[in-house]
């Protein structure tokens, strides 16, 4: 047998799962798909990559002779009940057009036992199920009932896009072509520390931008006006700047007066024209972009770069005053020679609504759970298919 990638070891993979003819298979999907309503009030699939993304592993099961019956979450119905908002109506329709063949479950939020992993509720759903595959990276950083119950009791599987993503973001940490730049942007530090200080010893740049590097500039001593900053991170953020590793943070600005209006249809006509400082932020303005200067020294770097991670906006960029930044950046890493990984949903929004998306070597949708993995090596998800009867021996 092929050896594995090292991401992979211990992760059974489809062809580990026994034979499949007329047995019945539980597949968990990522269906989350978003939604518009029609002319005519039909609620519909707005865009249907998180579908088409799961059929290879849909027709290899149907071609073995399964019977394939998928499941997924849709929405956040309140209170982990019935929410007419969120029915799979519009998610079965599509996929009674592209794999009819196919059987859909209702939407597994509308049981507080998902969430809970609850084991009645995982009981329930295994019911009359012969195996199960676990194709949805985007919620295996949760120990949902539909996530991790199952590969307890049944013969269990990576789907193929899950195992996809599970090689390349594991890939990155083991022998990267360099010099490899991570950059990452974002709005809290608090939610992206733990993967700069995960990313730190194995990249050779770091570049931050978005809200949270104003937290990094407080830390490196110098004055951001009244942008946002986390207090209770800066000592976390100044060991980092101390750690070793080439950081770039930005070195001029686009700013609003503060209490100013920003984001989403502030960008039109009498709209406020925005101020680009550089260096230190005056008092009473908010930083919400990085300026040309950041902009064209981040895109230099990703040039020279030979492995590329790009995980977060650097700038507000649902106002047209604020994305200048993003777009820079967005445009290099089309732009560069070495493998190109993009990673979290408005990252992957700005490379597709620029057209750029055929030029990176891979996009990744995973969001919290790509950041979770990258931080922790490891999800629950992944976890709950390595321990499944028939995983490969080896890293568990």
């Amino acid at each position: 047998m092929t050896s594995r990638p090292p991401a992979l070891a211990g992760l059974p993979l489809l062809e580990d799962l026994p034979p499949l003819k007329g047995k019945k298979v539980l597949v968990r999907t990522d269906f989350n798909a978003p939604l518009t309503k029609g002319p005519d009030g039909t609620v519909r699939v707005a865009d249907t990559y998180r579908i088409t993304s799961a059929l290879p592993t849909l027709r290899w099961l149907l071609d073995q002779g399964a019977h394939v019956t998928a499941c997924s979450h849709l929405g956040r119905p309140a209170n982990d009940s019935y929410d007419k908002r969120y029915v799979m109506t519009p998610i079965r329709r599509v996929l009674d057009e592209l794999c009819p063949q196919v059987t859909l479950l209702e939407n597994l939020r509308f049981s507080a036992g998902e969430a809970a992993n609850d084991p009645a509720f995982v009981s329930d759903l295994m019911d009359s199920f012969d195996a199960y595959v676990n194709e949805a990276f985007g919620v295996s950083h949760r120990a949902h009932g539909s996530v991790v119950g199952p590969p307890a009791s049944l013969p269990s599987a990576a789907g193929r896009e899950l195992a996809h993503e599970v090689e390349i973001l594991g890939g990155l940490f083991h022998k990267p072509a360099r010099p490899f730049i991570a950059v990452v942007g974002g709005a809290k530090v608090a939610d992206k520390l733990g993967v700069l200080e995960a990313l730190a010893p194995q990249v050779d740049t770091l570049a931050i931008g978005g809200a949270m590097a104003y937290t990094f500039l407080v830390a490196a001593g110098h004055k951001v006006g009244n942008s946002l900053v986390d207090e209770s991170h800066l000592d976390q953020c100044r060991r980092l700047l101390d750690a070793g590793v080439k950081i770039l943070l930005p070195s001029d600005s686009v700013a609003l007066p503060s209490g100013q209006p920003f984001g989403a249809g502030e960008d039109g006509a009498g709209a406020m024209a925005a101020t680009t400082f550089d260096d230190d932020i005056a008092e009473g303005f908010v930083g919400l972009d990085i300026g040309a200067k950041s902009a064209k020294s981040f895109a230099a770097a990703i040039a020279d770069a030979k492995t590329v991670l790009w995980n977060g906006p650097l700038g507000v960029v649902e106002d047209s005053r604020f994305v200048a930044g993003t777009r820079t950046v967005a445009q290099a890493v089309a732009d560069c020679g070495g493998f190109t990984v993009v990673g979290g949903g408005d990252s992957v929004s700005a490379i597709e609504h620029l057209g750029l998306g055929k030029k990176i070597s891979f996009l990744s949708t995973g969001g919290g759970a790509a950041l979770e993995f990258m931080e922790f090596g490891d999800l629950p998800g992944l976890k709950a298919l390595r321990n499944a009867s028939n995983a490969p021996k080896g890293k568990r």
